[in-house]
Parts: C-alpha cells; sequence; structure tokens
C-alpha cells in the first residue's frame, strides 16, 4: 500500500504547480487553493509512503514523478517546448527513478 501512496503524492505533487500556473488567469483564488490542497494532500500521502519506504528513496521518487508529471502537463497543455535536451534530460530522471526503485529492498 506504501507504494500506492508515493504514486498518489507524486500525482498530487503536479497538482501544485499546475494550480499556480492556472491561478495567473481567472479564478486566482480558487486556483490558489488547489494548490495549496494538492500540496498539503501530497505531503500527507509522502508521510504514509515513508513508514516503509526510505526517506531518501521515496523523496526522490515523489519529487521524480512530479517534475516528470508536469513536464507533460506543461507541453500538452501550455505547449511548453518538447526540445531534443528538454525531453532527453527528463529521461534521465526517469532512469533515475527506475534505479533507485531497483536498488531499494
Amino acid at each position: 500500500m506504501n507504494r500506492v501512496y508515493l504514486f498518489l503524492a507524486g500525482v498530487c505533487e503536479i497538482g501544485w504547480p499546475l494550480g499556480l500556473k492556472l491561478a495567473t488567469g481567472k479564478n486566482s483564488l480558487l486556483w490558489t487553493l488547489f494548490a495549496i490542497f494538492a500540496m498539503g494532500l501530497s505531503g500527507v500521502f509522502l508521510y504514509l509512503a515513508q513508514k516503509t519506504i526510505p526517506m531518501g528513496t521515496a523523496y526522490a521518487i515523489w519529487t521524480g514523478i512530479g517534475a516528470v508529471g508536469a513536464f507533460i502537463v506543461g507541453i500538452y497543455w501550455f505547449k511548453d517546448p518538447a526540445s531534443i535536451g528538454r525531453i532527453f534530460s527528463v529521461l534521465l530522471i526517469i532512469v533515475g527513478i527506475v534505479g533507485l526503485k531497483l536498488s531499494s529492498h
């Protein structure tokens, strides 16, 4: 179950930069509250996941899911650049996450 909590923490980690990005337009208070809620929920799920997952591993995976997810959301919803260098760099993050997962027993 702790892996599920960690995954949910990572997904919520995507929510707060999305909320802050959307807060620059209409309904800024609503989106700011969404970002704050996502931050809090992300922290709760990370707390639950760290009960059995090593702190460094959990933190790296949590931030990695958030970074990769925000990168993908930025490209698809906000037309952020999808250059080879940016994509390669995100792939390095994914390789690091997989490496941590494979070496954490």
